[in-house]
């Protein structure tokens, strides 16, 4: 009732419908992207299942054995198959990237809404504090992070969290400050509706799309940043397969076994581009501004 009566449109459910009727599907880069990203997904809920080889298993006789019939992408100085660690190794990125979104979007979606929203002091501290933040570049915040925090897989998603919260609280202030003075937003006020009902109900879809696109691009930087904290050795636990500690096990040993370190961080690689990519597509198809 309250939309009909203010007779604004809401861009993001508008977009949400131009994807369900098959725009994204017309974007050839977004479906490229799409499809790896489907299959890092499908890789690692499968692991278990696609996996040739124990990944943690230690073997002595095969220690840096070449890829071959037996260990398909070789095997490391441990002798553990590097394609088995490969497949465990994206359900930790894939855990780590996901998770970390969740926190970042917790810690920076709702203070930039409700602090944005009613503007005065909270919002002048609260924007102070996330560029301050954002001064310095999210591997260096999540180092000291885990420095503060210690190691482990959830040090590292709440590092990571902390870290990018300040991207996501920037792109929501500005998407409510553009829209508290609308239409519908005033019609609301008007009728009485309480401030917080605005906000979330009204306000908050409507920057599912920003959103949506912003998590689809910090979910690779995610994954690109646990890679690096794994290879310093500061990152997830040293007994888990991790494509970055992966790579940094393997640079030992590049003259005589490169694919130790190659094969996983072409596994980075993929995952990123096709995020990348979805990404992309999404920002083009949700942005009224860039449809044709």
């Amino acid at each position: 009732m309250l939309d009909a009566a203010a007779g604004a449109p809401r861009p993001s459910r508008m977009g949400f419908r131009a994807v369900l009727r098959g725009r994204l599907w017309r974007h050839h880069l977004a479906v490229a992207g799409l499809a790896i990203t489907a299959v890092v997904v499908l890789v690692a809920v499968l692991a278990p299942w696609l996996a040739t080889h124990d990944a943690y298993q230690h073997n002595r006789r095969a220690m840096l054995a070449a890829p071959g019939p037996t260990h398909w992408l070789g095997t490391d100085s441990f002798g553990r198959d590097v394609y088995s660690r490969i497949l465990y190794g994206s359900r930790v990125s894939l855990s780590v990237g996901v998770l970390s979104m969740v926190l970042a979007m917790a810690l920076g979606v709702i203070p930039g809404l409700v602090a944005s929203f009613w503007g005065g002091w909270a919002d002048v501290a609260l924007s102070r504090a996330f560029d301050i933040l954002m001064s310095f570049p999210a591997i260096i915040v999540a180092i000291l992070s885990i420095a503060v925090i210690g190691g482990g897989n959830a040090a590292v998603v709440i590092a990571l969290g902390i870290a990018l919260a300040p991207r996501f609280a920037r792109v929501v202030r500005g998407e409510v400050l553009s829209l508290r003075g609308r239409d519908f937003v005033e019609a609301a006020r008007a009728l009485g509706v309480p401030g917080g009902r605005i906000v979330f109900r009204h306000i908050l879809p409507n920057v599912a799309g920003p959103l949506l696109i912003l998590a689809t691009v910090y979910l690779p930087h995610a994954i690109l940043t646990e890679a690096s904290l794994s290879f310093l050795g500061i990152g997830v636990q040293p007994d888990i397969a991790s494509w970055g500690r992966m790579v940094a096990q393997g640079r030992t040993y590049l003259e005589v076994a490169p694919w130790i370190s190659v094969f996983p961080g072409v596994a980075i690689m993929l995952t990123v581009v096709g995020f990348n990519l979805l990404g992309d597509g999404l920002r083009d198809v949700l942005d009224p501004r860039l449809r044709r």
